[in-house]
């Protein structure tokens, strides 16, 4: 049988979709765009500085000196490392993003039941209720008053309803009603496939701190080129040494200039940031928005859902005026009943008033957050409305006075009424009779307080904004100590969107109520434009356009499908503490990031330098009488002297703890620390190297200990760098410097390794030159340090200013 004879009340059987499946008319999308392991490999195996470095291992193993292509083992640790972690985050992202994915309600059989979106096949019967996401495209087959918001594709904030045989497409989601619809396209056919693939991906850019690093490997790449140049001149045509040492002593320059960890160290604390992230069930959709929400200085944060539990209790069915209290039950209780994707409201209600006439449906109008209210009318026993007072009673009614009382205490309150027109007439919901207020109690997360304590001690603003009535969103507030509670605001007096005004109500006010889906938008767009970085956190369909636009989405795992979809954060165990150990990692990686990016640029700009200030000497011995300086060092020395003042220091102080807030201008810092230290390091060096060297004519002896006592010089001030960017020293970094320090000890001192490596401290005068510069240069260091940090404050930044400011 064709599926499109098939009836839309029982949908396929298992037996048939079993055959579309494997007809290969299934959804065979992902359900995350994950790299594939092959692809993490060829992009850690095959990158720039890996081809950089295997050059210059070529040319060393030409010469036959295997110890001097020691270097050629960052090949391996770069990529091997690279491959291993970067596995390990993409399995704990696909595991996580099994447990988050939208499942879709697929009847099969005559029985409804949720399915992955993998397994939905050409032709099945797919239900639809208020944000649920729309996963493959299809054609409407029942329709409850189904609107379905499009606004992810197409951009318009309308939503649009959906009748029989009008069509709906994947990446939409349904705001308000119910139905069905049978699918037309699955896979990479259907409309917004390629989108959600593409979004999905394990991705590490459009990211400021990726991006910085990129403008710093061009300007490494760029500065490279004639210092690698002159540097080959040197010691191919100048220096007057033969062939090997030669082309040993090009590769010894070359090799250090390149920030060979930088980019693997930065992929490194990514994936595990992931990996630690996701051991606290929290899924990172997007790999950037870890550095992002770490630069946030305002949380939006939804009440109901985020701040309360989701699930709510009946307290209290006040009947009003002379209404029949049973009466008024055996109708509220119809009304909950019928729903057939109950909010919170309607569960609680539900589950008090359990036992519900079995009235028959005339007519109903789904709830949605732009009316606020939802209805039932039934044959014979009227039409009733369930909704918010504020939005259906006047404001001097007695009825919305007494629930404006009840909501001033933290309660949630509705009016239960009768209408005189059915709920889904045009002019609905018509001249309303308030029969009862349903008073709802709604539970602060136990974890609450101490979240929003805690951005409150990081200087992060705090927005509360509500689709609940003001008065019972600032009780809320009030109980959580949140500024500003005392003053909330109802959103339908707020100025229009986009005005400077409503701009400056949002810098002035913390806690929002009334508050429309797009009116939370708005509030999202008026903060960015005073230049703050904005996190959104919600989980309902009325939170979607706000997570959308929000710098950083945090969704709720609970939350509707549509929400999780958008969002770039999903907190899978629906813990709000979460947030702070997200914010925490965020952190960690942006600063620890910064503190190594200046250790791999010092060890840069030194490397240049001295290639410079060497290859000069070639050229300047063409036109005057000076003698060509071959270059202080074997490739085994620079290999050396990477171990301990960057290498395993770098690794370690990237996975350290670090809770400094994040600030943009990541590049510019980075460099005004790295050029200054490198050239300190370079000049100090290259002085000890022009105080030793004996001439073409010295000993191999003379030789050695030349290059010994420069490479102390090297070390030794390289290690004060280190020191000063592991400030604050704490316990593990004073172990970290004093084990590094030891470890030099040890290669210069045992007879075996200083055979080994070349290395021969016994010149005492030597020695005692390169500790005298090294000294020079670790006062010029601070000196540096103390003038920097006595530069005058940077002028406050104006509104324009900060209008204008790239965010994360």
């Amino acid at each position: 049988m064709r599926t499109g004879d098939l009836e839309t009340t029982t949908g396929l059987t298992d037996a048939q979709a079993d055959a579309l499946r494997a007809e290969g008319k299934s959804n065979d999308v992902p359900a995350r765009a994950s790299r594939s392991t092959l692809d993490i490999v060829r992009g850690n195996v095959f990158t720039r500085i890996n081809a950089i470095l295997t050059v210059l291992l070529i040319i060393v193993l030409s010469t036959g000196s295997i110890v001097d292509a020691m270097f050629g083992l960052l090949i391996v640790a770069n990529s091997g490392i690279g491959i291993v972690q970067e596995i390990r985050a993409k399995r704990t992202l696909d595991a996580l993003a099994i447990v988050g994915q939208s499942r879709p309600m697929v009847r099969r059989g005559g029985v409804a039941r949720e399915i992955a979106p993998n397994e939905v096949v050409l032709g099945d019967i797919v239900e639809l209720g208020p944000g649920d996401q729309i996963v493959v495209d299809g054609e409407v087959v029942e329709s409850d008053s189904l609107d379905v918001d499009e606004s992810l594709l197409t951009g318009e904030s309308d939503s649009m309803a959906k009748t029989p045989g009008t069509q709906v497409f994947s990446g939409t989601y349904v705001v308000a009603g119910s139905g069905a619809y049978r699918v037309t396209k699955v896979g990479r056919e259907a409309y917004a496939a390629k989108l959600a693939e593409e979004a999905g991906k394990f991705t590490l850019v459009h990211s400021e701190l990726r991006s910085g690093i990129d403008r710093i490997l061009t300007f490494v790449t760029w500065v490279m080129v004639p210092a690698g140049v002159l540097i080959v001149y040197n010691q191919l045509f100048s220096s007057g040494q033969s062939i090997r040492p030669a082309l040993n002593g090009m590769v010894a320059a070359l090799v250090p200039m390149v920030p060979e960890g930088l980019v693997l160290l930065t992929s490194l604390a990514f994936a595990v940031g992931v990996v630690r992230l996701g051991k606290r069930q929290c899924l990172v959709q997007e790999l950037p928005a870890v550095e992002g929400l770490a630069r946030i200085d305002v949380v939006c944060a939804d009440k109901t859902g985020t701040l309360t539990e989701n699930a709510m209790v009946l307290a209290e069915l006040r009947p009003v005026g002379d209404s029949d209290v049973d009466a008024v039950r055996r109708a509220l209780s119809a009304v909950a009943a019928d729903d057939p994707r109950p909010n919170a409201s309607v569960l609680a209600v539900a589950a008090a008033l359990s036992d519900p006439p079995a009235w028959e449906k005339s007519g109903t109008a789904p709830f949605s957050s732009e009316k606020k209210w939802s209805g039932v009318s039934f044959a014979g026993h009227g039409h009733w409305i369930l909704g918010a007072p504020d939005m259906l009673l006047p404001v001097d009614d007695e009825t919305a006075r007494a629930a404006a009382d009840l909501a001033a205490s933290g309660l949630r309150v509705l009016v239960f009424a009768e209408s005189d027109v059915p709920v889904d007439d045009a002019s609905a919901p018509g001249r309303i009779t308030p029969r009862a207020l349903v008073v709802l109690e709604q539970k602060i997360r136990h974890d609450a307080a101490e979240t929003l304590a805690y951005f409150a001690g990081q200087h992060v603003d705090l927005k509360i904004i509500s689709g609940d009535n003001a008065a019972s969103v600032g009780a809320v507030a009030s109980g959580l100590d949140v500024s500003g509670a005392s003053s909330p605001v109802d959103a339908r007096t707020l100025p229009a969107a986009g005005s400077d005004a409503l701009a400056d109500t949002l810098d002035t006010h913390a806690v929002f109520g009334r508050v429309k889906p797009e009116q939370k938008r708005d509030m999202v767009t008026a903060l960015q434009s005073r230049g703050h970085t904005v996190a959104m956190t919600g989980d309902g369909v009325n939170d979607v356009l706000a997570l959308k636009s929000a710098d950083i989405g945090v969704a709720m795992g609970v939350g509707s499908p549509a929400a999780r979809s958008v969002a770039q954060i999903v907190l899978l165990d629906n813990a709000f503490s979460t947030l702070p150990h997200v914010v925490a990692e965020g952190r960690r990686v942006i600063g620890n990031i910064e503190r190594v990016s200046t250790l791999f640029l010092t060890k840069t700009v030194y490397s240049v330098l001295l290639a410079i200030l060497v290859g000069a000497s070639g050229v300047l011995s063409q036109v005057a009488a000076i003698e060509p300086l071959p270059y202080p060092f074997l490739p085994r020395h620079v290999t050396i002297a990477a171990w301990f003042t960057i290498g395993i220091p770098a690794f370690l102080l990237s996975l350290a703890p670090n809770n400094e807030r994040a600030r943009s201008g990541f590049v510019g810092r980075v460099l005004r620390k790295a050029v200054p230290a490198g050239v300190v390091v370079g000049a100090a060096t290259f002085v000890t190297y022009l105080a030793t060297y004996e001439g073409p004519n010295a000993s191999t002896d003379q030789v050695v200990q030349s290059s010994t006592s420069a490479l102390i010089t090297l070390i030794v001030v390289a290690m004060w760098v280190l020191m000063t960017v592991a400030r604050p020293l704490e316990w593990w970094k004073v172990l970290l410097l004093v084990g590094s320090v030891l470890g030099y000890v040890v290669l210069f001192t045992v007879p075996v390794l200083g055979r080994f490596f070349q290395l021969d401290p016994t010149n005492l005068p030597y020695t005692a030159i390169a500790f005298a510069s090294a000294a020079v240069g670790i006062v010029v260091l601070e000196v540096i340090r103390v003038v920097l940090a006595r530069r005058p404050a940077a002028a406050p930044i104006t509104d324009v200013e900060r209008a204008s400011a790239p965010r994360a």
